[in-house]
């Protein structure tokens, strides 16, 4: 997995330190991922996997259940998923993921948080065939697990790419076969860590730790916003 992977684990977990912000984003997920298909996860394997997710952010069952109950509201605001592109120092891309009840609030916000950390937006499109979307699984490898029969069993529901370093073991494969593999997982018995659909970039880029440490920069104030679900970059 390498330096990039190392990075991405290490920002993402310096991101997500403060738990008063993620919380309300997975909440976020759970509200939608209930109210586009039910409230029961057992029948919704997207609520199922926004829940999975949750837990292995640690967030508690408690807020879990408030944000599947919040799917039944009245009172809930119309919430949309809307993608913004952009470039930043260095050559650096981003793909940045939002849901929102107020398209043009965030919007604003996101072009300005961008231009405060001397970045741009792009027109939507530009970055079409500098990431592609994939399903992406991690889950720890077991002293009884052969890697090679894991791989065979899951070719035919859509896997790309298996790799393991330290004992994490990291799954990519078409967006579309999303739920094949879920459930090809859950029938190998193999207890997921993470289980999302996330943007990679075609033709990463290695930079050097100064320009990690601005590209970073980018990400942290774009993700001041709530709104703002996720940012993809071209890092390598």
């Amino acid at each position: 997995m390498g330096r990039a992977f190392e990075y991405r684990k290490a920002a993402k977990m310096k991101r997500w330190g403060n738990m008063s912000r993620v919380f309300p984003r997975l909440g976020r997920v759970i509200t939608m991922a209930a109210k586009e298909g039910g409230c029961d996860p057992e029948s919704n394997a997207k609520l199922r996997t926004a829940i999975l997710n949750a837990k292995a952010e640690n967030m508690p069952k408690d807020n879990i259940e408030a944000a599947i109950k919040r799917a039944n509201s009245k009172d809930l605001a119309a919430l949309s998923e809307i993608t913004y592109e952009a470039k930043g120092p260095h050559g650096s891309l981003f793909f940045i993921e939002c849901a929102t009840d107020n398209p043009t609030r965030t919007v604003a916000k996101v072009k300005f948080n961008l231009k405060k950390s001397n970045a741009e937006m792009l027109n939507n499109g530009s970055l079409d065939f500098m990431f592609s979307r994939k399903a992406v699984f991690e889950f720890d490898k077991t002293e009884d697990m052969d890697l090679d029969e894991i791989e065979l069993e899951l070719i035919d529901a859509g896997l790309e790419e298996i790799e393991e370093e330290d004992g994490l073991v990291l799954a990519h494969g078409d967006y579309k076969d999303f739920g094949n593999l879920s459930h090809a997982f859950e029938k190998l018995g193999i207890e997921l860590k993470k289980a999302t659909l996330e943007r990679i970039a075609n033709t990463p880029v290695k930079f050097t730790d100064e320009q990690l440490q601005d590209i970073q920069r980018v990400v942290e104030k774009v993700e001041d916003d709530d709104d703002v679900q996720a940012v993809y970059t071209n890092i390598g």
